[in-house]
């Protein structure tokens, strides 16, 4: 990457910025105006007032001839020293524009210390010493510049200064030593109660991003306890949650139990999904729904955690709320025109892309709900509304999977092939689409061979290899399985889903438990709330002899997650244990959830149970 690369700016500023003439020197700015637009600079409109007299202005005319003769080096030197004459900061900026576009990252630093030397109050001039400074990598400089910079401004634009903090230093390849120069940078602004809150937040996400998550949780508290209300300490809190939840649930909680906004509330809530916590995320949503009815994206994540939890006519009516809250903003929107402020986070909690984006997941759930519940032809009526810009492959295996429902396989097939792919993850994706439709239906042979086809072009994929390993399980390929998993966890030692699945094999095969229990052991200290590895180790615990524990186990794991195949482990369970008529409700409720699958059918089979 060049230094040019490495420096984002704006616009190059001209000299029709400093310069307006009458009479006969109009001609002249026309002239160069010429020359400016042929080397691509662009024309601004012209500022009142310049220093320049008639010496100036033809020193200026040659520095521009010198850059168009390809000498920017010359033309560089000649409009520095015009604007240290003149003081003028369009001037300034020139010169270092021409620098940067030369690739002179010194030459840029010389000219933009000038110009804040002549003019020590311009933000501009600090800007760009900043800017400069992190690309030449003088990240301990730059440090000196963003303490100038952000004390420079008035006290109430510091605070958003210092939120942009981490972007601007995202490129310096030391994260820990830039963690250390913002923090030093922003000793005074935690000390001051009006920008402490977000310097907190900034420094701890400086130290989240270098990987020093317990300072940055440090952060979290030390940015809430100086602003109760102020978002962003409980952001940083939230981003830290799945890593360290016990350093920052305490303050989470104690801010969720208060008017949470409903931005941070949603993002609790997704918090808790992604750590399995599906009821407290249920918790939060409702309460979202009830004070913020008009916050649209927090029923649609209600709508489709409801969905998941086979919540089916809630979840309706929580995704047909968000339906309506969504057409209402997009005819406030309409009305306002593109400035209206309809929409924006914290009032409808929509965006153009959540509302289209979430209009999708919406009636694909509306379509899922349908499915399950024997409603085919509504499922046709909600997919044929989804917004054409979305997935086709989701829309495709929606639809193929209404077609194998009917007993049109091949159609469903047929649809899923067709679907045309423009790079090489959409590829993969169809790919992983088609194998786990042939799965399901038990073609386990073709799925084999799609997979491996798919693998020809990503070797290295664990998503494939992980599908790989699914066909060859049921294939009772059981050596070629582990090895694909073993190479998973591997590559992805901090995934839970290798170890978890390897672990499950080996005790629904009732073989090598004691591996099985380290493997099961292992994907829990990844993962400790997912309740599917929580039913693995139910299983575990059944397989060796341990029923109690492993009641206890599948109970819990039942009541986080209700599940057809976590209800067939906990119904076995039951049964083993002479609760037959606990046994048979788990199953029939399984049955619901999921009447097709495997797993329970065949444990009704074995214990010959008819629901």
């Amino acid at each position: 990457m060049d230094f040019n690369d490495r420096v984002k700016w704006g616009g190059a500023v001209t000299l029709t910025q400093a310069v307006d003439y009458d009479g006969s020197m109009k001609n002249w700015f026309s002239s160069i105006a010429l020359v400016w637009a042929t080397t691509g600079v662009c024309a601004q409109p012209p500022v009142q007032n310049s220093n320049l007299n008639a010496v100036l202005f033809y020193q200026l005319l040659l520095g521009e001839l010198n850059v168009r003769a390809g000498e920017p080096g010359s033309g560089f030197a000649i409009i520095l020293d015009a604007a240290r004459k003149t003081k003028d900061e369009a001037l300034f900026q020139r010169a270092t524009e021409l620098a940067l576009q030369s690739r002179s990252g010194d030459a840029a630093l010389q000219a933009a210390r000038s110009w804040k030397s002549s003019l020590p109050e311009s933000q501009e001039a600090n800007r760009y010493i900043l800017q400069i400074l992190l690309a030449l990598n003088r990240v301990e400089e730059a440090g000196q510049a963003l303490r100038a910079s952000i004390f420079s401004l008035p006290l109430q634009e510091q605070s958003a200064a210092i939120g942009s903090i981490p972007r601007v230093f995202s490129r310096v390849q030391d994260k820990n030593f830039a963690a250390k120069v913002v923090e030093q940078a922003l000793s005074a602004a935690i000390q001051n109660p009006e920008t402490a809150a977000t310097a907190w937040t900034t420094i701890g996400r400086m130290k989240r991003e270098a990987g020093e998550i317990q300072p940055a949780a440090e952060a979290a508290r030390a940015g809430h306890a100086a602003n109760g209300k102020a978002p962003g300490p409980i952001m940083l809190a939230l981003s830290l949650l799945n890593v360290v939840p016990s350093e920052v649930q305490p303050m989470i909680t104690r801010y969720m139990a208060g008017d949470a906004l409903p931005d941070l509330r949603l993002g609790y809530a997704r918090s808790l999904i992604d750590l399995n916590e599906m009821q407290l995320a249920l918790v939060q949503l409702n309460l979202l729904s009830k004070q913020n009815p008009d916050f649209a994206l927090g029923w649609l994540f209600l709508g489709l955690l409801q969905t998941d939890l086979s919540q089916f006519a809630a979840a309706e009516l929580s995704l047909q709320r968000f339906i309506k809250l969504n057409a209402s903003t997009d005819t406030t929107n309409a009305a306002n025109g593109p400035s209206g402020t309809s929409g924006t986070s914290g009032t409808s909690g929509t965006s153009g892309t959540d509302a289209s984006g979430g209009l999708s997941e919406a009636y694909f759930a509306l379509s899922q709900i349908a499915q399950k519940q024997g409603q085919l032809a509504q499922v046709d009526q909600w997919l044929a509304r989804i917004p054409p810009d979305s997935d086709p492959l989701k829309i495709a295996s929606r639809r193929a999977a209404l077609l194998a429902q009917q007993g049109r396989k091949a159609e469903g097939l047929n649809l899923l092939e067709q679907v045309k792919v423009s790079n090489p993850q959409a590829a993969k994706q169809k790919a992983l689409a088609i194998s786990q439709w042939l799965r399901d239906d038990k073609q386990f042979n073709a799925a084999l061979t799609t997979i491996e086809e798919a693998l020809t072009k990503f070797p290295a994929d664990t998503d494939l290899q992980s599908e790989l390993a699914m066909i060859c399980e049921k294939l009772g390929r059981y050596e070629q399985m582990e090895s694909l998993l073993r190479g998973i966890m591997k590559a992805k030692p901090n995934d839970p889903h290798a170890f978890n699945a390897l672990g499950y094999s080996l005790a629904d095969r009732n073989t090598r438990l004691d591996e099985a229990r380290q493997l099961i052991l292992k994907a829990i200290q990844l993962a400790p709330r997912d309740p599917f590895i929580q039913d693995s180790l139910g299983w575990l615990e059944y397989r060796v002899g341990n029923t109690k524990e492993a009641l206890r186990i599948l109970e819990a794991a039942y009541k986080a997650r209700p599940d057809a195949e976590i209800a067939a482990h906990l119904g076995e369970v039951y049964w083993i244990l002479g609760q037959q008529d606990k046994a048979g409700s788990i199953w029939r409720e399984g049955l619901l959830l999921k009447s097709d699958n495997e797993t329970l059918l065949e444990t009704l089979k074995q214990f010959k149970f008819t629901p």
